[in-house]
């Protein structure tokens, strides 16, 4: 795995993967990675995890054709990028976000069945940085409800 400065796991990158494996809400990945994206210079390995999470949503809402538009340009910006960029197995991404495309390709009448895709981490400190934004939402969600304990 390529070494990864510290400081390249922003809060924000870390709020999107919790959000992308986590509680699936791509309306928020696309929110806090394009926060990301355009401080970070409009990479465009951002803007292909985003297009990712954006595809997923519109799958998600019915927009079957917006899918595939987003699929296949998330794809050609994560073509060329490292398989472990970013602290994340990319390759496999790539692979599970061109198997998702395909079946949409396939797929020429509604059902539509929605399939979540995983970002595998690789790096132990991406995993528990996202692992620990798990443990606050949980507490401030139990806040907010008055739960104690789980």
């Amino acid at each position: 795995m390529q070494p990864v400065d510290d400081r390249r796991y922003s809060p924000l990158f870390v709020k999107f993967i919790h959000h992308f494996n986590g509680d699936r809400d791509y309306y928020e990945c696309h929110e806090v990675l394009e926060e990301l994206w355009m401080e970070e210079g409009r990479d465009p390995l951002y803007q292909g995890l985003l297009q990712v999470a954006v595809a997923l949503y519109h799958h998600r809402n019915g927009n079957v054709n917006g899918a595939r538009k987003l699929f296949r340009g998330a794809l050609g910006k994560l073509e060329y990028q490292p398989e472990d960029a970013l602290g994340i197995d990319l390759a496999a991404f790539r692979q599970d976000a061109r198997a998702r495309l395909d079946v949409l390709e396939e797929l020429k009448e509604p059902p539509f069945p929605e399939q979540h895709l995983d970002i595998r981490v690789l790096d132990p400190l991406l995993q528990e940085r996202v692992e620990a934004m798990g443990r606050e939402v949980r507490i401030e969600q139990r806040g907010k409800t008055g739960k104690r304990g789980e």
